[in-house]
């Protein structure tokens, strides 16, 4: 935890606060995604700003990258256990989004 700002919710919004990071996180709830495949999920994210986020989230012990020698290169994105452990905040996230839609 960050010395400066002991606040477990700060600690938390440094790791996922960002516009793309849970839905990156939430797409791969349902398994490893090819990168392409995931990009696609969300068509309003950049090229560099998808690269930008999946480096901070691999960084950060969130998400793992597998690169398949192949031709063309094949990449695939998956969950660590500690990005799986964010399920629960993520779906209710989700949950919390439908239910204030229907609402709206």
């Amino acid at each position: 935890m960050n010395k400066e700002n002991n606040c477990p919710l700060h600690y938390t919004m440094n790791l996922i606060g960002t516009k793309w990071k849970p839905l990156l996180l939430f797409h791969l709830l349902e398994g490893d995604l090819r990168s392409g495949v995931l990009q696609k999920k969300i068509p309003e994210i950049s090229n560099k700003m998808f690269t930008q986020t999946v480096r901070d989230l691999e960084k950060d012990g969130l998400i793992t990258r597998t690169i398949f020698p192949v031709v063309p290169p094949k990449v695939e994105y998956g969950l660590t256990s500690r990005g799986q452990s964010l399920e629960g905040i993520l779906r209710s996230l989700d949950k919390w989004g439908l239910e204030d839609c229907k609402n709206s």
